[in-house]
Parts: C-alpha cells; sequence; structure tokens
C-alpha cells in the first residue's frame, strides 16, 4: 500500500485522543481571550495611574535634579507601579489559568518570587529604555520615531545576546547535559552548527512549565543549545535531535536577525502613529501631558500595546515563515520526519493542532501543528519515493 501523507498525519493527531484535542482548543480559545482581557487590564491601570497624578508628584519631587535622573525615575516609578497594580491579572493568566489546564506544577511562592523578580528586571531594563525614548524626542523632535527603531534594535540585540549569560541563569538552573546517547547526538549537531560543546546544556524548564521545549538561544559567543528537563524526560532520542535540529535551524538560518528587523519596522510604525494620536487619547484619560513628558509614559505605552495588537498578525506571519524553514532544516540535515512528527504532537497540548485558517493567520505564531506534521509526512513520503527508485 502507498504512503499516504494526510492519512497519517490523521493518525498523528488524532493519536491524541478526543478529549485532549476539546482540552487543547479550549486552552487555545482561551488564551487568546486574555489577550483582550490584558488590554483592558492595561488601559484599567493607565487610568489609575493618570488619574491619581502620581508620576507628576514624584517628577516634581526631583524637578532641581538632573533631566536624566528625574526622567529615569518617573520611568522606574510606573513600571513599579503598573505592575504591582496589575499583579492579580498577571497571577491569574500566568499561574491559575495554566494550573487549570495543567500546564504548570509550579508552586505558588516560587510563582510570586520569580515574578517579583522579572518585576524588579523588567522596571529596570524598560526603564532604561524609555529614558533613552525620551532624550531621543528631545534631540530628534519630530522625527524621534523614526531613530526610535534604532534604540530598539539596539536594546533588542543586546538582549538576545546577554540574555543567556545575565537573564536566563536567574530563572532556571542550566547544566551540561547528562553523559550519554542524548549528549554526544547533540555535539555532534552543535558541531555543524559552530556551538561550542560547553553550551550544550539542560535546563529545568518544568520549574515553571509542564511544556515540551527546548531552544537556542544566544549569538556569537553566547549561542547555546537547552533542553528543557520536561523534553529530556518524555522524548526519545531521535525526538531529542529532530528538535534540536530544528532550533540549530533558527541559528543556521540567521532568524534573529530577521526577528531584529521585524521589531525595528514595528517600533518605527508604533511610535510614529503614537506621535499622532498620543494628545486625543492623552484628553480621554484627563492627561495634559505631551508626547515628550515622561509623565505620559502611561498613555505612550497604552497607545503602542493598542497598536502591537493590530500588528500581531504581521509579526506572527514572519515568525511562523521561520518555524516553517527551521521545521525543514531539521527534516534535512536530521531526516527524522517520524521523530519530528511525534514531538510536534506533543506540543499540541497547549496549541490546538487543527485551527481555522483565520486563527491561525491572527493568533498563531507557530504554524498548526496538523500543517507541520502533514509537511513532515510529505518529506517521508518523497524520501520513500527516491529509495523506490534506486
Amino acid at each position: 500500500m502507498a504512503f499516504d501523507p494526510a492519512a497519517e498525519t490523521a493518525h498523528y493527531i488524532d493519536s491524541l485522543g478526543p478529549e485532549a484535542l476539546q482540552k487543547a482548543a479550549s486552552y487555545t480559545t482561551a488564551s487568546h481571550w486574555l489577550l483582550l482581557g490584558g488590554l483592558i487590564v492595561a488601559a484599567i491601570v493607565t487610568w489609575i495611574i493618570v488619574r491619581s497624578g502620581l508620576l507628576e508628584r514624584v517628577s516634581a519631587k526631583v524637578q532641581n535634579r538632573a533631566w536624566a535622573l528625574r526622567t529615569g525615575l518617573t520611568c522606574l516609578t510606573y513600571f513599579i507601579v503598573s505592575a504591582v497594580i496589575s499583579l492579580p491579572w498577571s497571577i491569574y493568566q500566568d499561574y491559575y489559568f495554566e494550573k487549570s489546564y495543567g500546564r504548570t506544577s509550579q508552586p505558588f511562592a516560587d510563582f510570586l518570587l520569580q515574578n517579583v523578580i522579572g518585576i524588579a528586571l523588567s522596571s529596570f531594563l524598560g526603564g532604561l529604555f524609555f529614558l533613552g525614548v525620551y532624550a531621543l524626542i528631545r534631540r530628534a523632535g519630530k522625527s524621534w520615531w523614526l531613530w526610535s527603531g534604532g534604540l530598539a534594535a539596539f536594546a533588542a540585540a543586546a538582549t538576545i545576546l546577554l540574555s543567556p549569560i545575565l537573564i536566563e541563569p536567574i530563572f532556571n538552573a542550566y547544566k551540561p547535559v547528562p553523559e550519554g546517547p542524548v549528549r554526544t547526538a547533540l555535539l555532534m549537531m552543535a558541531d555543524e552548527a559552530g556551538i561550542p560543546h560547553d553550551r550544550v546544556l539542560m535546563f529545568d524548564g518544568s520549574r515553571q512549565s509542564n511544556n515540551f521545549t527546548a531552544n537556542v538561544s544566544g549569538v556569537f559567543g553566547s549561542a547555546r543549545i537547552a533542553i528543557s528537563d520536561v523534553a529530556m524526560k518524555q522524548a526519545s532520542l531521535d525526538e531529542v535531535k529532530a528538535v534540536t535540529g530544528h532550533e540549530i535551524g533558527h541559528y543556521v538560518l540567521g532568524h534573529v536577525w530577521r526577528s531584529v528587523l521585524v521589531i525595528i519596522f514595528i517600533a518605527m510604525l508604533g511610535f510614529f502613529l503614537a506621535d499622532r494620536v498620543f494628545n486625543r487619547v492623552a484628553a480621554l484619560f484627563g492627561s495634559k501631558a505631551k508626547v515628550g513628558d515622561p509623565e505620559g509614559l502611561p498613555i505612550l505605552l497604552l497607545i503602542v500595546s493598542v497598536l502591537g495588537i493590530f500588528a500581531q498578525p504581521v509579526i506572527n506571519g514572519v515568525t511562523r515563515m521561520g518555524e516553517s524553514e527551521a521545521d525543514a532544516y531539521s527534516l534535512r540535515t536530521v531526516n527524522l520526519p517520524d521523530a519530528l512528527a511525534a514531538a510536534l504532537v506533543k506540543t499540541a497540548e497547549y496549541r490546538y493542532p487543527r485551527p481555522s485558517a483565520l486563527q491561525e493567520a491572527i493568533f498563531y505564531s507557530h504554524p498548526s501543528v496538523e500543517k507541520r506534521v502533514r509537511r513532515a509526512m510529505e518529506w517521508k513520503a518523497q524520501q520513500l519515493q527516491k529509495a523506490g527508485t534506486r
């Protein structure tokens, strides 16, 4: 009987069972609604901070200090206060919602501790970034939005370079992959990608999530392969190799730099539009701040957040393209289509594998699992055909 990619794909997806598929559909749809919920929470937080006059009072207390200190402190205050106000929503979205679907086993106290660390880190970095934005507004005037793209690109590149070294180890423990067949296989793959052996690591991803994950992060000397302990426990050797081949594909094909280019474009467009509508939105919230006033940061970020939602289909489309290319790289270099398909099905537990075309286009950062498995099966069919003609 001839190999049928469509039938094999259906077999892989259906192997999850109707109950798991329904649960994945429910989780995925609810996750999309959380995006709207987050936007509503952001609007409420903006209204509270603006109407309280908190940032104006902070700025007034240090009005005789240097501009950079006054601006940086105002921005830092906003990020900390907004995070604290929205903490109940963050706890629900990132913890209780995930726990209700069995996607995390993290103790609440550990989650809260990591959340506080994340707030401190993101507040510092966010304050530093917007100090740069307001400096550009002062220096560049009406063209500030154009220069902001360069600043966003620099920030993104610095984060990509330094995150594996300075940020990620704060939240997870990274250790060498234990001796054995998996480590041997991964070291061979690392050699092909030019990644040093001491950068092939396993991390305790199960601390935060029960999801099946692996990644290649960093660039140049900070590049590394990292396999979650969840994947190490759940996957066969071939599945680990297929997934790692996918992640190495991202690295070899330079997808990180494509992402930086997208960030430049989105940042420029977002800040350009924010500059045009800022005064009207500020008036709706009862704020007299101008776009160059740090006290108007809540308004500026709310506008950018709303525009970011509308830009999501574009961002997701570019990301899906990279994911497809990485799958193709894994199939070409590792050539384990069944292992890749089996690994992808494990991710279908938290990403419904059969979305509508519209749902996928708007919300999915990865092609649907069904499409990805189908491509793997079509690759397998091609290899079987080639073998049969020899």
